[in-house]
């Protein structure tokens, strides 16, 4: 069973329908147990980091996500990708899950429109089980105003806007973000949920 993390945070109808599609068990949750027997975590997000952590905290899932985050898949997508990360300056600074090493910042790109919108090619920096089956030619789409800044090591795949935008990160073990929305990104992103759910199998 696949448990995704319901802390308030938007796009969790879209994740759940896109996982039933495919076939795969999964639950909405809230509870601490749930993500305790699960095979396999997600963390959707939609919105600002800070209020995020915050409603996190209040959950009181904090410390269950990072100890689960060691143990079995994760996947962090969009603004669930970003709280993988150290911290946040989106508004003040802003502590993360600190599962991968880095940072999160505003998008600066002269000339060009933010938020970012829309769909972008995907480049691939590493090998990654998500990538499995996909082409050099898979399109993704995008809706965010901050980006990651991270270690080459941990940046599986990028997009270009401007500069590089960080699409899938992982820590090389169990934790792994699409800023993409898989789940709106058509036969690529559904590739992307599957190949993630068959992990956990």
């Amino acid at each position: 069973m696949i448990a995704i993390i319901d802390y308030g945070a938007g796009n969790i109808f879209s994740v759940k329908n896109a996982l039933d599609y495919l076939g795969f068990e999964n639950k909405l949750t809230d509870k601490k147990e749930d993500l305790e027997k699960a095979d396999a975590l997600i963390l959707p997000g939609v919105g600002a980091f800070p209020w995020a952590m915050n409603m996190l905290r209040v959950s009181g899932l904090t410390d269950t996500i990072k100890v689960q985050a060691k143990e079995k898949p994760f996947l962090g997508i969009c603004l669930g990708m970003q709280l993988l990360f150290e911290k946040s300056y989106e508004f003040e600074e802003c502590k993360g899950l600190s599962l991968i090493g880095g940072y999160v910042d505003k998008m600066n790109e002269p000339g060009l429109v933010i938020p970012h919108m829309g769909w972008n090619k995907l480049e691939y920096n590493h090998n990654c089980k998500l990538f499995d089956g996909l082409t050099d030619n898979e399109y993704v789409y995008f809706v965010h105003s901050y980006k990651a800044f991270l270690d080459d090591k941990d940046l599986y795949a990028y997009s270009t806007y401007g500069s590089k935008v960080p699409a899938v990160v992982s820590d090389g073990k169990f934790v792994y973000g699409c800023q993409f929305h898989p789940e709106k990104s058509g036969k690529t992103g559904l590739k992307i949920l599957e190949n993630f759910a068959s992990l956990s199998r």
